[in-house]
Parts: C-alpha cells; structure tokens; sequence
C-alpha cells in the first residue's frame, strides 16, 4: 500500500474541499443505467461470470484517476491519494442469507485479476464470515453487486461528518431496453473529493472502457 499526501493549499479543488469538510459534509450519489450489452455476449462467449468481467472493468476504471482514489486520514488530518485501490466483493450464501467480504487485490491484467478474484471468491464461500476487515485493507473500495433487482435508484448512507472518501458502488441486474441490455450501477463520493461531474464521469468510463475490453 503506497500513497502520496495532498498538499491541500494546491489541491484544485481546494475551496470545495474546504467547504465540504468544515462547513457542509456531505456525500453524493448518483444512479444511472450503462449499456452492457456487448460485455454480456463477451462474457458469455469466453466462458467468464459476467459480474467479475463488470468488477474488472469498474476497478480498472476507478484507477484510471487520481480523484477516485483519494482517503482521509483523521489521525493526522491529512488528504491522500493511493497508488492503487482495490475492489472489496461480496459472496452471498442462499442458506443462511449472509455476504462474506471478499478482498481481491487489483491487477491491469485482465486474466490474472479474473483468476485471482475467481479464487478469492471460492474461499470466501468456505469461510462464510463476515470477517469486514477495513483497518487491514484501507486502499479497498466497497463493489456490490445486487443480483436480485434490476432497480431504479439506490442511496449509501453514512453518519454524518464521517469524511469517507473512496468510492462505493453498487450495481443490480441488467434487463433488456429496446433490444440493449441495461444495468443500474450507483456510485457514492464525498462531495469533498467529487461532484456531479466527476461521478458521471464515472459512467462514461464505464461504457468507454466496456467497448475497448471487448473489442
């Protein structure tokens, strides 16, 4: 785990940052449905879980930029930006109805993240804990995946003036649109490190990033 401190007196977002840290802490989140058709069909026609294909692309994405990769640190009240997150998954157990977190460490290398997460994601079914361990795994990012709805919007809520700041997304089943697959994806920020566009932002690179993957 590596990461460089923010000077906060050159950070560019430095008067918001301010605003929403002191004077008005606050989170956004927004819901929106991307076009997986293609990523569908690709995964289906190599063999891979499509919601591992999907958890590539997001982490691949949320790397891509240094705005989704900021924390805070309270014990020194200091403003940081890691080299790299990783994607937390969740396994769900149909027995008893629980998840199990599920720690899977990023890699740009599509087959071995694939493999890896696949991994990860078998262990977890054996040790079936909750086992959240946040203070072991801080440059991890929540990724979950609700199979059960295709929903129309989705709010993370935290307590208030908790300066959380990497990114929690969420995403349901994808149902066909006028012959397209769509898929609802929701994406919290701190509105101290991200706005509107940043987080919209989000969705372009999901769709950009789905077309470069399959093609």
């Amino acid at each position: 785990m590596n990461y460089r401190i923010i000077d906060k007196e050159k950070y560019y977002r430095k008067g918001v940052y301010r605003h929403f840290t002191e004077d008005c802490k606050c989170s956004v989140s927004m819901t929106a449905r991307i076009d997986v058709t293609a990523l569908a069909e690709w995964s289906k026609k190599n063999g891979k879980k499509f919601y591992l294909c999907f958890l590539y692309i997001l982490s691949k994405v949320l790397n891509s930029r240094d705005d989704y990769r900021m924390a805070y640190l309270w014990q020194s009240d200091e403003l940081i930006c890691y080299d790299v997150i990783n994607p937390t998954q969740y396994i769900f157990h149909e027995d008893t109805e629980t998840c199990t977190p599920v720690y899977t460490v990023y890699s740009e290398d599509f087959d071995e993240f694939y493999a890896n997460a696949l991994a990860d994601a078998e262990k977890a079914k054996e040790k079936r804990e909750y086992l959240l361990d946040s203070e072991d795994h801080p440059n991890w990012f929540d990724a979950s995946f609700i199979s059960w709805l295709s929903y129309d919007s989705l709010n993370v809520e935290l307590p208030d003036g908790y300066l959380y700041f990497l990114p929690i997304v969420n995403w349901g089943k994808y149902r066909e649109e006028n012959g397209r697959l769509m898929m609802p994806v929701t994406v919290r920020m701190n509105h101290a490190v991200a706005d509107g566009y940043l987080i919209a932002n989000v969705y372009r690179l999901l769709e950009k990033e789905i077309n470069t993957f399959c093609k």
